[in-house]
């Protein structure tokens, strides 16, 4: 069976999490980028919108309750040493409720919140292209 992102470029979505200009960050165990610090997201599973996938891989991945969130961009990710490749629909959100978990340690092995002005390493790049599409009225909120 052919696999997203190996066989075919995968669709996938990313949701960048701010609460008082702190960005939510994963740390992930398998590729791409495994070792890695990462936003939360995942794949769009056949007839599921883009944003319902958005908010469902973040819930899943962090136990929070996610409410609005806006579309901020798009990236395309080439991972040569993992031979995957992506291309993403980005959001934002910072109407969260709750305190983040993790509850998925078979994918994820450490979380935080992360001023923006002082990221941890290494940091994805499909995390520093979500970054860098969120407006920057939103990076000191």
């Amino acid at each position: 069976m052919a696999r997203p992102g190996l066989d075919f470029p995968g669709f996938g979505v990313g949701l960048v999490i701010l609460r008082d200009a702190r960005i939510l960050l994963y740390k992930r165990m398998r590729p791409p980028e495994a070792g890695y610090w990462n936003i939360v997201g995942g794949k769009v599973d056949h007839m599921e919108p883009a944003e319902q996938a958005a908010r469902r891989e973040a819930e899943e991945e962090t136990g929070l309750k996610i409410g609005r969130i806006e579309r901020i961009g798009m990236t395309e990710q080439i991972i040569d040493p993992d031979r995957q490749h992506w291309i993403s629909l980005l959001y934002l959100a910072r109407d969260v409720e709750g305190e983040p978990q993790l509850t998925e340690p078979d994918k994820l092995s450490d979380f935080g919140w992360f001023p923006l002005t002082d990221l941890p390493e290494p940091l994805s790049a499909f995390t520093k292209a979500a970054i860098a599409a969120l407006p920057a009225s939103k990076r000191s909120e």
